[in-house]
């Protein structure tokens, strides 16, 4: 994953590069420091954008496809620490899709009525219908980080005392897995990318947004609080990813130091997958041909005559 690469200025058609090294392949074993976070894939910024283009196009046409088949929907499940860029990727890497066919969610703190509810049921009812594509910018993976770095948020959430054990994250771990695999059963392409960005570079993109006024509302005195958890979060990250990157739910460590770098990543990633998924364009039955003609000569019929 560290390795260089030679910088290619062509179109890259297979894009498995970008997508294999950053793949949580053997759960059990991961550790979030083996994943590097300025990995460059032996692009230039230049490159990166001809390989982004080139994706793009691929997945309007796959997207076009999904949504006239109508039979598998997908979930993209973006999660990183705050300046990780998951808003500019999300923006980036799905510029062009048609709308009609395109959901995104951002999950912020529950609501009353959420906290009525499993921590599951808001996303739930958020999930995306077949044909179509679904964003969760932050997921329930909130309740497996969030809520352990701050555990007075768990007590906020009413579950009867005598359910919250010391096992509750390894019971949220095997809850969410069993969500994930009953909706991958049922026809949902589940892809996760947490965007791993270093500490040095979230300190310089907290600073960028304070010396640009326009950018100050994105900024909160409380993100700076949340930085000096940073190992705490990082540890938390890193159980999740462990306990719940599976083969039908897989998590992807996208190095996020270089955003142009991350939509390559997470570009391929999806490209990749939705081309395994092969959606087809529902066929036409011949029978049908014969009145298809016939409309056809009908309003050829209707052309206006020149004058």
């Amino acid at each position: 994953m560290n390795g260089k690469r030679t910088a290619s200025t062509k179109p890259v058609k297979d894009i498995s590069a970008f997508v294999r090294p950053f793949k949580v392949a053997d759960a059990k074993a991961f550790r979030l420091k083996q994943f590097s976070t300025n990995e460059k894939g032996g692009l230039d910024k230049e490159a990166a954008g001809k390989v982004l283009n080139d994706n793009r196009a691929r997945l309007h046409d796959l997207q076009e496809r999904l949504y006239a088949e109508d039979r598998w929907s997908v979930l993209l499940i973006f999660q990183g620490m705050d300046a990780a860029g998951k808003d500019s990727a999300i923006e980036h890497v799905m510029h062009g899709i048609n709308p009609q066919g395109c959901d995104v969610h951002s999950f912020k703190v529950p609501t009353s009525k959420e906290l009525d509810h499993d921590f599951l049921w808001r996303s739930t009812v958020a999930l995306p219908e077949r044909g179509r594509i679904g964003i969760f910018n932050r997921s329930y993976y909130e309740e497996l980080v969030v809520v352990r770095v701050h555990p007075q948020i768990l007590a906020q959430q009413r579950i009867p005392s005598k359910l919250v054990t010391k096992n509750i994250w390894r019971e949220r771990f095997e809850d969410i897995s069993a969500f994930e695999r009953y909706l991958s059963r049922n026809g949902t392409l589940i892809l996760k990318f947490f965007l791993n960005l270093s500490k040095e570079e979230q300190r310089q993109r907290f600073l960028e947004r304070l010396d640009e006024p326009a950018k100050w509302w994105k900024f909160s005195m409380s993100d700076v609080a949340e930085r000096k958890l940073w190992d705490k979060y990082q540890a938390a990250w890193q159980d999740a990813i462990r306990n719940t990157s599976t083969p039908h739910a897989p998590w992807h460590v996208v190095p996020a130091d270089h955003k142009w770098f991350a939509r390559v990543v997470i570009s391929s990633t999806i490209v990749q997958a939705l081309e395994k998924l092969d959606p087809k364009f529902p066929k036409v039955d011949k029978k049908d041909s014969p009145e298809y003609d016939r409309v056809r000569k009908a309003l050829l019929a209707e052309a206006p005559k020149r004058q």
